[in-house]
């Protein structure tokens, strides 16, 4: 207990020095941790008055430049900003996130210790959803989503840094899997056969995207590259109010955003589900949430992307599914666990998904 009690208050004087060192003209309170995502360590920051603040530190193992990531998120923020000028002061402010800079002007603090910190003001009166629990939710969720790609779809992609190269690449994904066969102990490998084989399986299929987008036949754009629900931020009504979680906004195609939002929204369990049974997709929310999406970005897309949009979905299951059963067989070096089989049961939730969804794709076609 008493070891706990020290390690907890190290913890709390490294976060107010670290929040001092942004220029916000606040006094630090106390703190908590945020436990959504699997990369980064986030907390709320509560200051003497509001509003509060989330301070993050960004995982340097995951994101090799971090600065660059990090101006990326601040780029599309005041790029977002600006076309919401026109919007109310209210819907301006709770609709995008905005960060505050370091005292010495940049966009982010060092510390000592080498890691790197960003600071944004957090949105009171906000929740997120790890499921989603009504077709209203899925549809506000793409409503949002669709705006905010509508209010991106200008931004000049070469302006920003691929923080996490080849990220959604199907190619390079398969060879991550590969050379993860060869490293992995037999209980691993054992433990892993039944999937190892769907796999190999679905090879082709799974490169059908890859290949459009390398051919010109599907658009490049800016994307957010990590559409799941939990980075939707929502009122207490369950309107949508924010896209949060901009770590990974790079050029991409529209297929990727579209189809991890449908790979969470849809999952009638969380991702880390033991209970097999209760993982379904659900084609009623994938209905909502289509109907949301597309209100905002029906003008800007193509009849062939407009095709594919299914098997976006099928394809963003599928990778989630690849990478979690990677990691594990590489011995859980990229996702945090919380005990030995966690990626394992992770990568078996997101193919029972996956098996959900193909026993419905005509209702998800049509």
């Amino acid at each position: 207990m008493i070891i706990q009690k020290t390690f907890g208050n190290m913890i709390e004087e490294q976060l107010r020095y670290v929040f001092n060192q942004f220029d916000h003209n606040r006094k630090y309170k106390s703190f908590k941790e945020l436990a959504s995502g699997h990369i980064n360590d986030t907390y709320l920051i509560k200051t003497t008055e509001k509003p509060y603040f989330v301070l993050q530190r960004i995982n340097q193992g995951v994101f090799k430049d971090v600065p660059g990531l990090i101006e990326n998120k601040v780029a599309i923020s005041r790029h977002i900003q600006e076309k919401m000028k026109d919007a109310s002061n209210k819907k301006k402010e709770r609709g995008v996130l905005k960060f505050v800079r370091a005292k010495d002007g940049a966009a982010y603090y060092q510390g000592k210790e080498g890691n790197y910190w960003n600071l944004t003001y957090f949105i009171d009166k906000s929740v997120t959803h790890e499921t989603v629990k009504s077709k209203e939710i899925a549809y506000e969720g793409g409503k949002l989503m669709g705006k905010f790609l509508t209010l991106i779809s200008d931004f000049d992609a070469k302006k920003l840094v691929e923080v996490i190269p080849k990220f959604h690449d199907m190619s390079f994904r398969y060879g991550q899997f590969e050379n993860a066969l060869s490293v992995a102990s037999r209980e691993r490998l054992a433990a892993s056969e039944d999937y190892i084989k769907t796999i190999k399986d679905a090879k082709e299929e799974m490169h059908i995207l890859q290949k459009l987008k390398i051919s010109g036949a599907i658009n490049t754009r800016v994307t957010h590259n990590d559409t799941k629900i939990s980075n939707v931020l929502f009122n207490r009504k369950n309107k949508g109010i924010c896209v949060i979680d901009t770590d990974t906004v790079m050029p991409g195609i529209i297929h990727y955003d579209f189809g991890d939002a449908i790979r969470t929204i849809c999952n009638t369990a969380a991702e880390d589900e033991t209970n097999l049974d209760l993982v379904e997709f659900n084609a009623t929310y994938y209905k909502a949430y289509t109907k949301g999406f597309l209100k905002h970005v029906k003008s800007s897309i193509t009849p062939l992307e407009l095709k594919y949009l299914p098997l976006g979905a099928k394809t963003m299951i599928f990778i989630m599914a690849l990478r979690f059963l990677t990691d594990y067989l590489n011995g859980d070096v990229y996702y945090k666990t919380k005990y030995p089989d966690h990626n394992l049961d992770r990568a078996k939730n997101q193919f029972k998904l996956l098996q959900s969804l193909s026993q419905q794709v005509s209702k998800i076609q049509d």
